[in-house]
Parts: structure tokens; sequence; C-alpha cells
């Protein structure tokens, strides 16, 4: 009986996100091809890997057992691609990566840590700034590559790399009802904490804000999400951010719940100078990253 990697990959990412949809976006496919990839397997296994409702996804007992069995020996050949790859390169090389402060403090140091461990050969310059800095200089050439929102620019290369929802943050309070999820519609009449206007992000919060005809009160703008997850927990308003800053949310005593009706996705983006070769290994780095964000926001259950 024959496997392809490609099936076992998407088998492990179903198993880990419990989502077909979050699986399918860490391996950059469509949620019909990775079904086509599982019913191939399930087919050739002669067995359900999956129970399937729809809200959940989970192992049956035999695809626990399949799971234990395929994960260590993926890790061992993605090491041992890995160092061959090395060995036939022969040389170290540097990719400099540009993103914003909460994204840099937050998410790249363990993921470039992680990576590390496979590839120590290609090491990571990260600079953290804001997005019209990091755009100017992957357009001079002076960064391989930026992540974060970027509008489209001429000699910019401009990837989808993943695609996160806005949430809602509160002071953690213990007398507070901690809902799951918010309505955009409940926010009228509270006090917004805001980042300042060029922030791509805070376009779309305002923008829905209208659309969905809430009538808010500005506490504040800052310049930097950490300031405005600080003022959060200091009960000084409550705030609307981007998930992929719940990390810096973390050591404060604040509480998420997701924005629905409607759920609202941004882009995040990778971009790089279209003039300009990338290293050796950024599209492995690249390829690491977003199954690296996959796995966190499987584990968060936020996109």
């Amino acid at each position: 009986m024959e496997f392809s990697s490609r099936q076992l990959r998407a088998f492990q990412l179903v198993a880990e996100h419990r989502s077909f949809t979050r699986a399918a976006e860490a391996l950059y496919i469509t949620t019909s091809g990775l079904s086509v990839l599982i019913r191939e397997l399930e087919t050739q296994l002669g067995f359900r890997l999956f129970d399937r409702t729809t809200r959940h996804v989970v192992t049956t007992a035999y695809g626990n057992e399949l799971l234990a069995a395929t994960q260590p020996h993926l890790h061992a050949l993605d090491t041992a691609m890995s160092r061959i790859g090395r060995t036939a390169e022969g040389t170290a090389h540097v990719l400099s990566v540009g993103t914003t402060p909460v994204v840099a403090a937050n998410i790249l140091p363990q993921a470039i840590r992680e990576f590390g461990s496979q590839r120590p050969d290609l090491r990571i310059r990260l600079f953290d700034a804001e997005l019209a800095t990091i755009l100017k200089r992957v357009e001079a050439g002076k960064l391989d590559m930026g992540l974060g929102s970027f509008k489209s620019v001429p000699g910019i290369r401009r990837t989808p790399f993943f695609r996160f929802s806005l949430v809602l943050i509160r002071a953690d309070k213990d007398s507070t009802i901690r809902p799951a999820s918010t309505a955009w519609s409940e926010l009228n009449g509270e006090t917004l904490l805001s980042l300042a206007s060029g922030y791509p992000h805070q376009q779309l919060i305002e923008e829905h804000l209208a659309k969905s005809g809430v009538r808010w009160q500005r506490g504040g703008v800052v310049n930097f999400m950490d300031t405005q997850i600080a003022l959060v927990e200091a009960a000084q308003g409550i705030a609307i951010i981007p998930s992929f800053g719940l990390p810096a949310c973390s050591n404060r005593r604040v509480v998420m719940s997701q924005l629905i009706n409607p759920v609202v996705n941004m882009e995040f983006h990778q971009i790089s100078n279209r003039g300009k070769k990338l290293p050796p290994g950024a599209e492995e780095f690249t390829a690491f990253l977003r199954i690296y964000i996959a796995r966190w926001a499987g584990r968060t259950g936020v996109l």
C-alpha cells in the first residue's frame, strides 16, 4: 500500500486543526482539494480517519492510531531533507524579514527558533518597523521580504500569506460575562481604543463599524498595538484587533471574543522586490511559517 507525503501531511494538519478549512489554508490548497486527498487516503486504508459534523472534525480511533505513527516519521523526513539540502548547498545564507512590532515580538521569534533547528545554515534577520518603513526597505533592496497588510505597489511582488479575523478584547473582570462571540451591532455606545488611521486594519474596522450602523466613542488613538492592549487591560475602553495580536494579550488581563455578523477577515501578505532574487531557503522559510501560524491559529481556535 503506497501513500504520498502530501496525503499524510493533509491528514496530520486536519487532525491538528480539527478543521478542513484551516488545514487547507496551511497547505495553501482549496478545501475541496484537501477533501480529495483525505478521501483518497481513507479509500486506500479502508477505514474512516475522521468523524465529521457541521461544527467539528475529530479523528476516529483508527485516525488517532495513524497520527501517532505518522507524526514522528514526517518530522524525521523534514529533518533529513533539510540536512541533505544544507550539505548540498554547503554555505550559510541570511534572509532578512521585516514585519510590524507586535508580530515581530510575539510570533516570529519562536518560529525562527523552531525553523533554525531544521535549517541552522539559514539565519533569519528580523527587522521590526511600521508598514511604510518596511515597504520602503523592500523597494530599496534592504529587506528580502516583508510581512503585513500591504497595498499593491508597482515593482513589488505581493503574495497572499495568511488570513486573520478581527476580534474584540475587553478588560478581564471577574464579574464580567465572557461571551465567545460578539456581534458588531452590540458595540453600540461603547468606547473604543483605536490605532492611527494609517493602519490598514484600523481602516477596515471603522468601515465595518459604519456598515453596522454602530455609534461609538473614540477613547483614544495610539501608535502601537501593545499600548492599545495595555489600555484595555487598564479598563480605559475596549478594542478591536486582528487575531495575530492575540499572543500579545497572553500576559495581559484581557479577554477575547470573536466578532460576528459578519466575521471580518483581513489579508496578510508577503512582499518582495520583483527585481531582486530571494536568497536560497526563502521559500522554505515562508512555507514553514505558514504552517507554524496555522498551527498556532488552530490551537487558539481563531484565525
